[in-house]
């Protein structure tokens, strides 16, 4: 009997963590499928991704480790337990407990460690105060008086047309 594991994630801005987290998985059992979060539901409890699902998907798709690669559309699993026959679920442990109620469908669960610091909403955060501090840093210089349009030549008035 083939043993079939379920990989659970958004996959924003994709690092190394998530690819290690659907590597696990595929060394958990025979089949693995990979759900990728919805731009719906992600915004239905966070912000939403900054890199839209139709390229998510797309780059999940691409890796060697997934043998389906399908929308998460849902953040409760009983159904597709059931529906594809599901033997062992992996999710990142920042959703440590969320997913405890599977093992009483007989389905194992992971909480895959992220390791940290490592995780998209930390990257988002770190590229933001970076950014912050660059437009700060900018910010300091003077900048030259801007003057109205035209007022360089005397000849140019922009209310004037020909």
């Amino acid at each position: 009997m083939r043993t079939v594991v379920y990989v659970s994630g958004t996959f924003d801005l994709f690092h190394r963590n998530h690819l290690k987290m659907i590597e696990y998985g595929a060394g958990l059992g025979d089949t693995l499928i990979v759900g990728v979060s919805t731009d719906e539901l992600v915004s239905s409890y966070k912000k939403p991704p900054s890199v839209p699902f139709e390229e998510r998907i797309a780059i999940i798709e691409a890796l060697k480790y997934p043998d389906v690669v399908i929308p998460q559309r849902s953040l409760e699993h009983t159904d597709r337990v059931s529906d594809l026959n599901i033997d062992i679920f992996v999710v990142g442990d920042d959703w440590r407990g969320k997913y405890d109620y599977l093992r009483d469908l007989g389905v194992q669960v992971f909480y895959f460690p992220y390791g940290a610091g490592v995780s998209s909403s930390n990257l988002k955060t770190k590229i933001y105060n970076q950014y912050k501090k660059l437009v700060e840093e900018a910010d300091k210089h003077p900048n030259p008086e801007v003057k109205e349009v035209g007022s360089h030549n005397p000849d140019i008035n922009p209310s004037k047309t020909k």
